[in-house]
């Protein structure tokens, strides 16, 4: 122990000595374990993010979509496709509500855009036209005023619910419940006001939303007989894929789908959802952290390279040690333990740089970083290999010198 800490000292010394072809050496272990700390620590945080979003959107929520799903096993998950060339009506939504048993509630949807304005303001929105129900499917938070009511949705009432970027853009300081806006040039009432969501994992701004009854839509706005999706809501967590299995046998059944046939519909559930979100942005991030490993071995290279135009360097230095009796071993551990000690200081620094980096990221951009125990050990004993690996050979080479040839050299 005595000799391996008196190793480590004389390696920084070495690298005291030369402190700027150090920091050069180091900068591609620096830059490669940082990267894939980084990498590692962008893609826990998305998939955290992506995760808090499908759940804040609702608890036990299934979406049926009209489509034809084609199936396709990627890693395990079944990643479903749809086609618009099926319709979802009411009377889809009629057949749920009367022969579901697992769901507590149901709700259709059209997802559109439309150009909201108040007097000389006006502002380009996201319109989420559903009945009373959707609110708490969608797990939409009220503010202040009211959500529309059955009997709104079933007079077609001009009446809308805004968010809080709808409020800044169009009213400022002024309170909106009451005012008249306009979407699409139609007049509508808002009658009440959504609690803030902020934006998503993909940077869309949550709050930039006007909820209107889906008939007022279908009738007034879009001239639809249709819906973009229906949502359910089952009666509990461990029956959601009984749930959705059931509504998938209620619309075929419905729909006159035979045996064999494929579905005109995608049914889907947060637990499908999350599953297939795991995996695509664990994929992403291990292929980025891949790619960014490529550093460590280009700063592996580096530390070789440096490695041997420090026995070059020091040719005389090893004929001294080995004529006052230093053997071939602690030559070959000396400049193992200084190209060790050069990639894990390289590593200790690239840790720091990717949790500066992490935090100006999650800081200063939408993204959300989150930095665990496990990327950190990976790349440190990542880098710890590479110095050990690639300070092989020139350790050998300064341990096989001839201390007589050695002593010669100038």
């Amino acid at each position: 122990m005595k000799r391996l800490l008196e190793n480590i000292k004389i390696a920084f010394q070495a690298l005291f000595l030369n402190k700027l072809r150090s920091f050069l050496t180091m900068l591609g272990i620096i830059i490669g374990v940082g990267s894939v700390v980084a990498m590692f620590s962008i893609g826990a945080g998305a998939q955290q993010s992506v995760i808090q979003s499908v759940q804040s959107i609702g608890s036990n929520l299934i979406i049926i979509t009209p489509g034809n799903p084609e199936e396709e096993n990627y890693m395990g998950a079944q990643l479903a496709f749809g086609t618009q060339q099926a319709e979802l009506t009411i009377d889809d939504l009629r057949a749920i509500e009367r022969e579901a048993t697992l769901i507590t509630e149901v709700a259709p949807v059209i997802f559109s855009s439309s150009v909201a304005s108040y007097l000389n303001k006006s502002t380009q929105s996201t319109v989420f036209a559903s009945t009373e129900n959707g609110r708490e499917i969608y797990n939409m938070k009220i503010e202040k005023g009211n959500f529309y009511s059955k009997s709104d949705v079933s007079n077609a009432l001009n009446v809308a619910v805004i968010g809080q970027t709808v409020i800044k853009n169009l009213f400022r300081k002024t309170d909106p419940i009451g005012k008249i806006i306009k979407l699409d040039g139609k007049n509508f009432k808002v009658i009440g006001t959504l609690e803030s969501k902020g934006t998503d994992t993909l940077g869309n701004d949550q709050d930039d939303f006007i909820s209107v009854p889906v008939t007022t839509a279908q009738n007034k706005l879009y001239g639809l007989n249709s819906y973009n999706m229906i949502l359910a809501q089952s009666v509990s967590e461990k029956d959601i894929d009984a749930a959705t299995e059931e509504i998938k046998s209620i619309l075929r059944r419905h729909r006159n789908i035979r045996f064999g046939e494929k579905e005109d519909f995608i049914v889907q559930n947060q637990t499908q959802m999350l599953d297939v979100i795991s995996i695509i942005t664990g994929i992403f991030t291990v292929v980025i952290a891949g790619i960014a490993s490529i550093s460590l071995l280009v700063g592996g290279i580096g530390i070789m390279n440096i490695m041997l135009v420090s026995v070059t360097e020091r040719t005389r230095e090893i004929g001294i040690r080995k004529a006052i009796g230093a053997k071939n071993r602690d030559i070959l551990i000396q400049f193992l333990v200084e190209s060790t000690v050069l990639s894990v200081t390289g590593g200790i620094f690239g840790i720091l740089f990717a949790v500066l980096i992490s935090g100006i990221l999650s800081r200063y951009t939408f993204l959300e970083t989150s930095i665990t125990v496990f990327p950190i050990i990976i790349a440190f004993s990542f880098s710890t290999v590479i110095g050990l690996f690639f300070g092989i050979y020139p350790a050998m080479r300064a341990a096989r010198l001839n201390p007589i040839d050695a002593l010669r050299y100038e």
